[in-house]
């Protein structure tokens, strides 16, 4: 046999053996509180098949979102890197978001090395149309997207940002109201996880607008929570607007349903990871109350704030056959996404990443690397940090010179500063804080 050919069946023989790469799911929802969920505690909010996702797979009780508002922790989710070292460290004040740069490796660049077909559909929120941060120049094959973060904020807008075209959505137009955001990009992903090849794994990642709210709506009517009709809780005694609020978590829940009947019609349903999370801790906007719900549970903060209830989420992941049911108390973060389906999709990771794969959890076999800390720093409120070392958390709010600690294995919903009873370890994580940043142009640290 002739070297060429030999070495052609050598490596028809390599692809035959590797086994076939799982598809992967991405469904992040927005706003959503720790305690939205009934698996993570909620009474009355209707969540049943994210509430099976949890049963049949691992629901975790210590995962982290990158940050405490939408980009920043969209941003440590895609580049494996915490707000100490990531580029997107905070929300704009402006229309216009901050863009990744076109160094910035992300999961759809990574995966599509490994054949993947790649979509998105919802909220990017890291780079518009036209920079390089936009979502078919940062690895995804297909995109419909809002124009921006601020345009996502609305449940019925006039366009989306279709690939590099403009979809129209006619129903919109003037003062009407009928095509519902959340369902046309509904649609698109179960579109496109019907027309991937069976032969070819995809990435969907689904990042949906509920339950976050349209303040402006909000201001005017005192209810922001737009949502097409407020089923099933039609009938509940409850304020209108906490009403909305529950029919939106409950309609993302259906959505969920529909993804899971496409994949097993499709026979796709054994060969899936479906990862399931927030982007941050749940809000106080649009007329929303996150109390009505106990929506934070039984931590203490909401969204924008650095206490669990502010970056402590709800995460869910399934894998037939792969993940064993079970609950895990693993601490994770969103930068711990990116190498982990680098490793499930048999690729290395970028170089200087914060993350470390999770792949040894979910699977039940082999070691656990562990973080040394998890560090977040905020930046819409002058400058504040938090970080974590094992089960002590130090929060250092802005202007402060001193921090906060808690011992979270005691005292989970943060009630006791231990910080004049432990001053060795407030030292630690102060000098901690100092070493786990780098500085940032965008985001310099203001008092």
């Amino acid at each position: 046999m002739r070297r060429r050919d030999l070495l052609l069946t050598l490596s028809a023989t390599a692809f035959a053996q590797t086994p076939r790469r799982p598809n992967i799911v991405l469904l992040l929802a927005d706003d959503l509180g720790y305690g939205d969920l009934a698996c993570y505690g909620q009474k009355q909010i209707l969540t049943p098949n994210l509430d099976a996702l949890a049963a049949q797979g691992m629901r975790f009780t210590q995962a982290y979102a990158g940050s405490t508002v939408c980009a920043p922790s969209r941003c440590c989710l895609f580049t494996g890197k915490h707000t100490g070292h990531g580029h997107i460290r905070g929300n704009m004040p402006t229309a216009v978001d901050l863009s990744l740069r076109a160094e910035d490796v992300t999961i759809p660049e990574v995966l599509r090395r490994a054949g993947y077909r790649t979509g998105i559909f919802g909220k990017w929120a890291l780079g518009q149309l036209g920079t390089p941060g936009y979502t078919l120049d940062k690895g995804f094959d297909e995109s419909a997207t809002f124009f921006s973060q601020t345009a996502a904020h609305n449940y019925y807008p006039e366009h989306i940002a279709s690939g590099r075209q403009v979809q129209l959505m006619k129903g919109n137009m003037g003062t009407q109201k009928q095509d519902y955001a959340p369902d046309y990009l509904t649609q698109r992903a179960l579109d496109f996880v019907k027309n991937t090849p069976a032969a070819q794994p995809f990435f969907l990642y689904w990042p949906t607008t509920i339950p976050h709210a349209n303040n402006e709506m909000g201001r005017d009517t005192g209810n922001g929570m737009e949502v097409p009709n407020d089923a099933p809780y039609t009938a509940k005694p409850w304020p209108q607007v906490e009403k909305n609020f529950a029919a939106m978590v409950t309609r993302l829940d259906a959505d969920l349903g529909k993804l899971q009947t496409v994949l097993k019609q499709t026979g796709r349903d054994q060969d899936t990871l479906i990862l399931f999370s927030s982007d941050n801790g749940p809000h106080r906007e649009g007329g929303h109350d996150p109390n009505f719900f106990d929506s934070n549970g039984p931590l203490r903060g909401i969204k924008r704030d650095l206490y669990e209830g502010g970056i402590r989420v709800p995460f869910l992941a399934h894998w037939p056959g792969k993940i064993q049911p079970g609950v895990s108390d693993q601490p994770i973060a969103f930068w711990d996404l990116l190498p982990t389906l680098a490793e499930v999709a048999g690729q290395p990771a970028p170089a200087g990443i914060d993350g470390l794969s999770v792949l040894p959890t979910l699977l039940g076999r082999g070691v656990q690397r562990q973080h040394d800390y998890f560090y977040w720093e905020f930046h819409e409120r002058g400058f504040a940090q938090a970080i974590r070392q094992k089960q002590w958390k130090g929060i250092r709010q802005s202007g402060k010179s001193e921090i906060e600690l808690y011992d979270l294995s005691r005292d989970l919903g943060e009630t006791k500063n231990l910080a004049s009873e432990q001053p060795e370890m407030a030292r630690k994580l102060l000098t901690l804080m100092t070493l786990a940043r780098t500085e940032s142009k965008e985001f310099p640290i203001k008092a």
